[in-house]
């Protein structure tokens, strides 16, 4: 649609619209002019990022891993979130997965030869589930729990209470719990960031952590992300990724480098900004006849309930899903968002705020417009 001129709005990206910052940039225009990064380097990733990894992670998780035998690079953070599942699970295991979810979560799991097991909460819950919910849905095949915090796609963000109870059962029941914490630095209204593995050390056996700089540094091209497990679980994760990809770009290594071992200055910045557009999307489409629109703490996605509109007419239109609505949406103000069905719950639309403050506000009024003008 707007190669052929119309003014789409698009609220579909994960990722950041900010330029990676420029002392990222420079480290790895060093890199490039650097003769020895353009070789094979090892395949667990440059000693010195993962040296670099293990110090971040002291110094924002709280607790200490060893770079040598417990961090692996990964040619981003899906990889890590691939290699994970493959590490652990099995033929037949069963993966339990909150829902809503990251629409690769289950691929992943089915790749590696498992059964996704969801387990849903939705707004009344704050999209975050209980311990007694996992409990009932736990079997003698659950292998592993994914666990998120912040949340994509909801935003949503657990206490520092809940995610200890979760890890505390996944402990006494000996499962797995794969984390992933790429959105661990953007949140707001001063809630606490949670690393699961600081808050149930004894968990750290059987914890995996899926991270990278695509997200917090507005790197999402540089393909850089990590695995932090026993070590164990991260060798056998290496011997298969040096068959698969061997090492990380040297280039995109140096810059995350540089990402990871400088201060987070500019990713306040960027945060401070998310912040203000995450308000005024939840102002906007707060006053959206149908829509139910919890405040997200985390990440940088608002998930809003539409179930009201389900059953009713826009723009002449029947809906009967939230991917109907969606493309109604799309045709009619020109406006892109993600229906929930991507993400494992129907009757839910995911709007983006990494866009400019005065595209939001122009799209955000444009489904205000058309909703509110049809019922």
């Amino acid at each position: 649609m707007k190669a052929a001129g119309r003014p789409v709005i698009g609220f579909g990206a994960g990722e950041p619209d900010f330029p990676t910052p420029d002392y990222v940039v420079e480290a790895a225009v060093a890199a490039a002019n650097d003769p020895a990064m353009h070789k094979y380097t090892a395949n667990k990733g440059l000693p010195e990022l993962r040296k670099a990894i293990a110090e971040k992670t002291l110094r924002d998780s709280g607790y200490e891993v060893d770079p040598n035998t417990q961090i692996l690079v990964t040619n981003g953070g899906k990889q890590a979130v691939f290699q994970a599942f493959a590490a652990v699970v099995d033929p037949g295991d069963e993966v339990l997965l909150p829902a809503p979810y990251w629409t690769s979560y289950p691929e992943a799991i089915a790749l590696a030869g498992g059964t996704t097991v969801e387990v849903f909460a939705g707004t009344d819950q704050g999209y975050k589930v209980t311990v007694d919910q996992l409990e009932a849905a736990r079997t003698d095949k659950t292998k592993a729990l994914l666990f998120c915090s912040p949340s994509n796609p909801t935003g949503a963000v657990y206490t520092p209470e809940e995610a200890t109870a979760i890890g505390q059962w996944a402990l006494e029941h000996g499962i797995w719990v794969l984390t992933d914490e790429i959105y661990e630095h953007l949140l707001y209204d001063d809630v606490e960031t949670v690393h699961i593995a600081k808050l149930v050390p004894e968990l750290q056996n059987q914890t995996i952590v899926m991270n990278g700089v695509a997200k917090t540094y507005a790197m999402t091209g540089w393909r850089v992300g990590w695995m932090i497990g026993p070590a164990d679980v991260i060798s056998a994760a290496a011997n298969f990724q040096s068959h698969l990809t061997s090492n990380v770009c040297n280039v995109a290594q140096k810059a995350a480098l540089a990402a990871v071992s400088g201060n987070l200055d500019a990713v306040f910045e960027m945060r401070e900004a998310f912040d203000r557009r995450r308000r005024k999307m939840v102002e906007i489409a707060s006053e959206i006849n149908g829509f139910t629109v919890p405040t997200p703490q985390g990440a940088f996605y608002v998930f809003a309930s539409v179930e009201g509109l389900i059953g009713t007419q826009v723009a002449g239109v029947q809906i009967n899903s939230s991917a109907d609505l969606a493309e109604v949406i799309l045709n009619e103000a020109e406006v892109a968002a993600v229906p929930g069905e991507a993400f494992g719950s129907p009757g839910y639309l995911r709007f983006s705020y990494a866009l400019s403050d005065e595209d939001l506000i122009e799209g955000m009024n444009r489904v205000k417009k058309l909703i509110n003008g049809a019922n």
